[in-house]
């Protein structure tokens, strides 16, 4: 009995630190024109770098990964750190965060906070993240080439404000989207938004057969806990994340991060 104990701890153990699938939206844009190129966003979020299972050099592999998709934007929706008390190895914010400072762009990275890194400290992670020429949007909005994002703060935390953040996002023009820690925010959001990308629940992270996954950490149970998402109009996208919470394991939920090319819809 105890062998088959420590034989599916080990599974999960192997699932956790395994490198993160990667998996693709093509989203298809009204009034996008027709000449313009596919706009190529990729999303990542819940990095918790710690030991064992995720050091640095893991984040490493990925920061490569990503740079060889030649991606025009990559959002990455918070919870760069962690404080698990089940890690090897804590890391501090500026060394969890060093390697996302090779990231590769044609119009820029940016990010919102998460819980765990309010949790840890939000001048250290701040600061680790200017030094890695990544923009955070604390409840604020930018325009990036054809489109706008809106970085709402972590709502997990009390930080959130969606009607501070939808006021600087929707006068700016270009397709709005939504970048959001957790994706609690996604009913409130207007239909005039048509995306939000998020992540916080990791997808569960240990999914049990039957019972399903043990936690979402939302308030909405298992809604919005994992992957794409559509109601009245609107997409949501919740990545499995990065890195793991509390245990260093994962099942039925791998890591994950998200291709969302951008293209004109056909005529």
């Amino acid at each position: 009995m105890l062998a088959v104990v420590l034989l599916f701890a080990g599974a999960m153990y192997w699932s956790a630190a395994t490198d993160p699938v990667m998996r693709r939206l093509v989203v298809t844009v009204r009034r996008w024109p027709s000449s313009a190129p596919t706009l190529r966003l990729v999303l990542l979020s819940d990095l918790h770098v710690a030991g064992p299972e995720n050091p640095p050099a893991r984040l490493a592999r990925l920061v490569a990964r990503v740079n060889a998709l030649h991606p025009d934007i990559v959002l990455i929706a918070g919870d760069f750190v962690t404080e698990k008390r089940t890690a090897t190895r804590l890391y501090s914010a500026a060394q969890a965060i060093e390697p996302l400072g090779k990231l590769r762009t044609r119009l820029g990275t940016f990010a919102v906070m998460g819980n765990h890194d309010h949790w840890l400290s939000t001048t250290q992670v701040h600061a680790a993240l200017a030094a890695a020429g990544i923009r955070v949007l604390d409840n604020r909005a930018v325009r990036v080439g054809p489109v706008a994002v809106g970085g709402i703060d972590d709502v997990y935390t009390r930080r959130g404000d969606l009607g501070r953040t939808l006021a600087a996002l929707l006068p700016l023009g270009g397709l709005p989207i939504l970048l959001t820690h957790s994706p609690d925010v996604f009913p409130d959001a207007p239909v005039g938004v048509p995306l939000t990308l998020a992540g916080h629940t990791h997808c569960g992270q240990i999914v049990l057969p039957v019972i399903g996954a043990l936690a979402t950490a939302s308030r909405y149970g298992g809604r919005f806990r994992c992957g794409l998402v559509r109601e009245r109009g609107k997409t949501l996208l919740v990545s499995a994340g990065v890195g793991t919470s509390l245990l260093p394991l994962r099942l039925g939920a791998p890591s994950d991060f998200w291709v969302i090319d951008l293209t004109p819809r056909p005529a």
